[in-house]
């Protein structure tokens, strides 16, 4: 399937990212090898944005921090049988108590529940660049 626009999702893509799927994020280690774990993602193509939650101290948040101020490249991708969804883009780090906040709530939406309170919760948000799938 050719690239679809990130920000202006088919409808179908987009009931594909809202109903409820484990996830791979993967992104670079050091010495370029893929580091590849399962999340929980959320689509925002109006603000053209996937974000995941997870822990200050995760090695994907390691790997996003050591790409420096631009980003690290990064894919996420989920799989129900014949039908894929992959989101690519350039991650980001917040420890915005705010940022966190949504991210937490529109995985609440997403995955039917709220996480536990984590004082190390951080946000990883990707800016997306592409989008592909047969959904």
């Amino acid at each position: 399937m050719a690239p679809l626009d990130p920000r202006a999702p088919e409808p179908g893509y987009l009931a594909f990212w809202r109903e409820y799927h484990l996830c791979t994020l993967t992104t670079s280690r050091a010495d370029g090898t893929p580091h590849v774990v399962p999340v929980g993602v959320t689509y925002d193509p109006a603000a053209g944005l996937a974000r995941v939650i997870t822990r200050r101290s995760s090695a994907k948040a390691a790997h996003v921090r050591a790409a420096g101020p631009g980003g690290a490249p990064v894919a996420v991708c989920q799989v129900e049988r014949g039908r894929w969804a992959t989101l690519e883009g350039l991650a980001t780090v917040s420890e915005d108590p705010e940022r966190v906040a949504d991210a937490v709530r529109r995985y609440a939406e997403r995955y039917g529940r709220t996480p536990a309170p984590n004082p190390e919760r951080i946000v990883i948000e990707i800016a997306l660049t592409r989008a592909m799938g047969h959904a």
